[in-house]
């Protein structure tokens, strides 16, 4: 698809504030040199996002003999943005100000068994009404709630196109929830939503090639190349969970066979722990946050069988991560989600050993292997720059609704604060 100009004036108003975020405050001088934008360019831009609320001037800084030079940083006070992290076994929510320091949040447990879309939905909406709540501040202040919903999804049309955990097929999850939430709806997935906030928040900042490996009860690889997002052609991009890792392996949610994600999702883990040792009692049979605690604790202790299963996973672990590294040839790659943050640096000591063992020599020596560092929660995170990427583009369009409600902004000035807690 061709790009119009307004595609491209919105991917730079994007780029300038995504800079500020970053770098807050900041002289236009320094925002050109750093987005190759004319300076013209750029203070055009930034005229337009200080009349909009999403900037404040700063005062200023000297110039090397020349006049001092104006200062513009984020207004945090502009507006709030809420982040949803839908998981198969919870729903997580974040409410953000304008600098993307987390005001309030929200977390509901989905019960097994609780997969059809009115529960889910259910469990969304009081969530999302419980951070409002929570943070006390008027609904006109609330920009826009970003969505990521795992599996399949046409962000455009706002569709769970499939969710192979709890098989959803083309449910229109944001037309539903518009039904009970008064504010604008911005969908993705998690691979995205985890790639978007580790480029401007985590491990991936400055880098152009990136993935960023989502372990949870599914498994994804968010990717980025050349610094922005790879989508594919239907928006589909990174779901190497269902790539094939043993042939006639186990059976798979996606109805296929010896998938990533039967090894080295949450499921996953607990079927290796099971068929090593069927009666341990790191095994909590109806519980995968338990079982991975459990063997968390237990890596710590030096228990053997939570030794071996930690090893044995990482084993399948690695061996895929080597396809990322021999396929993409990516700066760094981050071990993101619950699963990495609770099984931590043993898991990613054993991954490095095994994709070392994998993947060929000249890519691997430019790739590295890393945890997420955010602290809080990197889905909502990700999801609420979807909501200010949402707003940047509706800038200029006929009765656009007040912008106020998603900038760019927002995200990058918490980076300067490490990310929100």
């Amino acid at each position: 698809m061709k790009r119009t100009s307004r595609d491209i004036r919105t991917a730079n108003r994007y780029g300038v504030l995504r800079h500020i975020v970053a770098e807050s405050p900041v002289s236009r001088q320094e925002l050109a040199a750093a987005t190759g934008l004319s300076l013209a360019t750029v203070a055009n831009l930034v005229g337009e996002l200080l009349e909009l609320g999403l900037l404040i001037e700063v005062g200023y800084e000297d110039s090397d003999g020349g006049r001092p030079r104006g200062l513009v940083a984020v207004n945090a006070e502009g507006g709030a943005l809420i982040g949803v992290d839908v998981a198969e076994t919870y729903i997580h929510v974040e409410l953000y100000d304008l600098s993307l320091a987390v005001i309030a949040r929200a977390e509901e447990e989905l019960r097994p068994g609780e997969r059809e879309p009115s529960q889910v939905l259910a469990h969304i909406v009081s969530a999302v009404s419980c951070v409002v709540a929570e943070a006390g501040i008027p609904a006109d202040r609330v920009l826009g709630v970003g969505v990521s919903m795992p599996g399949m999804v046409d962000r455009e049309g706002g569709v769970s196109v499939f969710a192979p955990n709890w098989d959803w097929h083309d449910v229109p999850l944001l037309s539903l929830l518009a039904e009970h939430i008064p504010y604008p709806l911005y969908l993705d997935n998690p691979l995205r939503a985890c790639t978007v906030a580790e480029l401007w928040f985590g491990a991936a900042r400055g880098c152009d090639d990136v993935v960023v490996v989502n372990l949870g009860t599914g498994v994804g690889a968010g990717i980025a190349l050349g610094g922005a997002l790879h989508r594919g052609v239907t928006n589909s991009a990174g779901e190497w969970g269902h790539t094939t890792l043993v042939l006639d392996g186990r059976l798979c949610h996606c109805g296929n066979h010896g998938c990533v994600e039967t090894y080295v999702g949450a499921p996953g883990i607990m079927q290796n722990l099971r068929e090593l040792a069927p009666e341990s009692p790191l095994l909590h049979p109806d519980d995968q946050t338990a079982t991975i605690d459990a063997l968390a604790r237990g890596v710590t202790a030096g228990d053997p069988v939570a030794v071996k299963v930690v090893r044995d996973t990482a084993r399948y672990l690695g061996a895929a991560v080597a396809d990322l590294v021999n396929l993409l040839n990516p700066e760094v790659i981050v071990l993101s989600s619950w699963v990495a943050r609770r099984l931590g640096q043993p898991l990613l000591d054993e991954v490095r050993e095994a994709v070392a063992r994998h993947a060929l020599r000249r890519p691997l020596e430019s790739t590295e292997i890393v945890l997420c560092p955010i602290a809080s929660n990197p889905v909502s995170l990700g999801a609420a720059t979807f909501a200010l990427e949402g707003s940047l583009a509706s800038v200029g369009q006929k009765s656009p609704k007040p912008v106020r409600r998603g900038s760019t902004v927002a995200v990058t000035a918490a980076r300067t604060r490490s990310t929100p807690s």
